[in-house]
């Protein structure tokens, strides 16, 4: 695991002063290193039949589709407001200055389907949140929710109480 995180870089005062930044892009351009984090990822998922992931803009549709093709599962993006092109629900979430929006496609998932969401990183918990809502409008089943990296600090797993959630690194 160490190797992993040794694997991410840190950029300081990115995107603003006082932020530490985690760059995944300097594990994902090592082959070895991003298949050892995907398996370690899907790994508690492999039998539970999952139908969907659920991967959430931007860098979460890297980690998503990795983990869908290792599932044998389908895909599905959930993006900010106003990028997706057919009927979409909507749920808004808290930013830190203001609100934002994610959406997902109306008939992205049947009702009863087996999904696992998955993101990047997990800090508030104010994104994954807002696509929980987002699964249960759907009447989706949430089996599990991954992140590859989690803000321990930040405390967004108190908003994960009752669900299956799982993170590889932790800062």
């Amino acid at each position: 695991m160490e190797e992993i995180k040794k694997a991410i870089r840190t950029i300081p005062d990115f995107p603003k002063k006082g932020i530490l930044f985690y760059d995944i892009t300097t594990l994902l351009k090592d082959g070895r290193k991003f298949k050892s984090a995907i398996d370690r990822l899907s790994s508690k998922f492999l039998n539970k039949k999952i139908d969907a992931v659920i991967s959430i803009e931007s860098r979460g549709f890297i980690i998503g589709s990795a983990i869908a093709y290792r599932l044998g599962a389908g895909i599905v993006p959930v993006r900010k407001k106003g990028k997706l092109p057919y009927k979409t629900y909507k749920a808004t979430y808290k930013l830190e200055y203001g609100e934002d929006a994610l959406e997902i496609h109306q008939d992205a998932i049947k009702p009863n389907s087996n999904v696992l969401i998955v993101d990047d990183l997990l800090a508030t918990g104010g994104t994954v949140s807002a696509v929980i809502e987002l699964i249960k409008k759907l009447k989706g089943r949430i089996v599990g929710i991954v992140f590859l990296i989690e803000l321990s600090f930040l405390k967004g797993k108190e908003k994960l109480k009752g669900f299956d959630y799982f993170s590889l690194i932790q800062y």
